[in-house]
């Protein structure tokens, strides 16, 4: 359970300026970067969170825990934010969150961001990861990989460049309301996180000289067949909820074991809120037992 339960109206009266002056297209990234960093610290971690900096893939990471951990499996977590915000800063608390239901550490990883470092960087770094965590001896399926909103969207880019490429398959996907097609224009102007001005800036400042019909930076666009399990949550009233629909019908129409949360009444990667907001708590357990069941080995796995 959270800490601290408050009503959900009152932190959304609460995050609605924040994200308001927050992801406002018109300050530097820089300065959203740094609001975001400090903001975060209202995001708590569980009791017994253990954060280790690390290097991973050649860029800087949080090696996550929470109390004794199975090293046999990990999750590799890629954060959201535009592909021009955010950090493991920002992510800790969620990473903690599941790190503490997989029983497994959870590696935040510090990507590079746009607009300095467009697409194919962000990629780059997190296929960088992934070979690193097999070089350190982890078997493919026992690395999850998971991802809120951008990182969502890289998650799903990053399982199908390791098909295509390398041959492997992650244990699992699990993506928070993932934007894996950022040609996509909304059809509303904001939602209580997220406004248009804001996500086109983003997807420009990513794409750079690039294709947007890539599916590297598109990954909606590209094959499906022959991903692992994959697990997508979203909310009806955010603005990618009709992306994320479209994902999980393509997904199944791909024969990927798909499991789709759809919630009322929350937020764009509520998540992060977990430790505040009761049914963003809930939907963060069910995130990580879907992980947690993805990692266990396979002659113990559930079936069904």
């Amino acid at each position: 359970m959270p800490d601290l339960t408050l009503p959900l109206p009152v932190i959304r009266a609460a995050l609605n300026p924040v994200f308001r002056i927050m992801l406002n297209h018109r300050l530097p990234f820089s300065v959203q970067r740094a609001l975001m960093d400090w903001g975060s610290v209202a995001q708590r971690a569980p009791r017994g969170t253990h954060v280790e900096r690390v290097r991973l893939g050649g860029r800087p990471a949080e090696r996550v825990t929470v109390g004794p951990v199975s090293d046999s499996a990990t999750v590799l977590y890629l954060h959201g934010g535009g592909y021009t915000v955010g950090s493991p800063t920002t992510h800790r608390s969620l990473a903690a969150y599941l790190a503490r239901e997989t029983g497994c550490p959870v590696q935040v990883l510090d990507y590079r961001l746009a607009p300095e470092h467009p697409f194919p960087a962000a990629l780059d770094d997190a296929e960088a990861a992934f070979l690193e965590l097999v070089s350190f001896g982890y078997r493919p399926d026992r690395i999850a990989v998971s991802g809120d909103s951008a990182g969502g969207g890289l998650s799903l880019a990053l399982a199908e460049r390791l098909r295509d490429v390398h041959g492997m398959t992650p244990a699992a996907l699990g993506l928070i309301a993932p934007w894996t097609d950022p040609n996509e224009i909304p059809t509303r102007n904001r939602d209580l996180v997220i406004n248009k001005p804001w996500s086109r800036a983003c997807a420009a400042a990513y794409l750079g000289d690039g294709d947007g019909s890539d599916t590297g930076y598109a990954p909606l666009l590209g094959d499906l067949r022959g991903l692992p399990d994959t697990y997508v949550q979203a909310d009806v009233d955010e603005l990618l909820h009709d992306q994320c629909t479209r994902l999980v019908a393509e997904l199944r129409a791909a024969g990927v074991r798909t499991e789709y949360t759809e919630t009322e009444g929350l937020w764009h990667v509520s998540q992060l809120q977990a430790a505040l907001a009761s049914p963003a708590a809930r939907i963060t357990r069910e995130l990580g037992e879907f992980l947690r069941q993805a990692l266990r080995p396979a002659q113990t796995r559930s079936i069904g």
